[in-house]
């Protein structure tokens, strides 16, 4: 069997019942490593399954499933997953892959920032499209989305296990250390991109959460506009970002207004007045 288990958001707690029998079950563990990240090391992992955890790379995964799929139709191998299996299509294309091999597959779900972010008080059927911020291929998800009212969660991007152009023309194996976006490097970005291409998706003062370590004992949000958020603390990775629909109900305008600084609370609450359905 191919357990594709997906191991929530924070630490090596987070993982459930079923997913914790099947990695105890498992010959073989893989843990997926670039589409997302775990906020602790993977030796806790290992402590806690009481077996070694192999770090699956994104060559591995999309460039090399024969090695996790290796005689898993006769053995049990578990492949971990940050937040839900199917985050990301590549855990798809691994599915079809052992299908295709005849490997019987079972995918073990868990909380995953797709449903996670009601936490940040925005109800989850108002969201539209998510996107992920890499090129301005995104800009038009977020048009779609803000005609027609509904908020956006985007995720930020994550850089591990890259390599700098001179040690790729090199053929070194040397990687650089871990990058991770910041919501204030993303408002930067966004803004540049709009004041480029002036569309109207959002603006300065469109209303924006950040949402930052989901799901995790340090877990935040802070509300605020585009303009005024780019200047805020959020600390330590991971980041993401909501930006507020339209249609923003009343309700959700209450539980948003408490994470927003005091600040801020005079302004946001006159955009809204003036702009926002409540």
């Amino acid at each position: 069997m191919l357990y594709i288990i997906g191991l929530g958001l924070s630490d090596e707690r987070d993982i459930t019942v079923k997913g914790l029998d099947a990695v105890k079950s498992s010959e073989r563990i893989y843990l997926e490593a670039y589409t997302s990240v775990l906020m602790i090391e993977k030796e806790k992992l290992e402590a806690f399954y009481e077996k070694p955890v192999t770090i699956a790379d994104r060559e591995m995964v999309e460039s090399d499933s024969d090695q996790i799929l290796d005689n898993a139709q006769n053995v049990n191998v578990s492949f971990l997953v940050v937040g839900d299996p199917f985050g990301a299509t590549t855990h798809t294309d691994l599915v079809i892959r052992a299908k295709e091999l005849g490997i019987p597959v079972q995918i073990i779900h868990n909380a995953s920032i797709m449903n996670a972010i009601g936490a940040c008080g925005l109800q989850l059927y108002n969201f539209g499209q998510t996107i992920s911020m890499r090129p301005d291929s995104w800009y038009p998800r977020v048009k779609e989305n803000t005609d027609i009212g509904l908020h956006t969660l985007c995720l930020l991007d994550i850089k591990v296990k890259e390599q700098s152009l001179e040690n790729m023309a090199r053929g070194r194996l040397i990687y650089e250390p871990p990058r991770y976006m910041t919501v204030n490097t993303c408002l930067e970005q966004m803004l540049e991109i709009e004041e480029l291409r002036k569309e109207g998706a959002y603006g300065p003062e469109t209303l924006a959460i950040g949402c930052v370590r989901l799901g995790t004992a340090t877990q935040q949000f802070i509300a605020g506009t585009m303009e005024q958020l780019v200047n805020e603390d959020f600390g330590a990775p991971l980041h993401s970002l909501v930006l507020i629909g339209k249609r923003m109900h009343i309700m959700e305008f209450e539980m948003v207004r408490s994470f927003c600084p005091e600040q801020h609370q005079a302004k946001f609450e006159e955009i809204f007045k003036r702009d926002y359905e409540a």
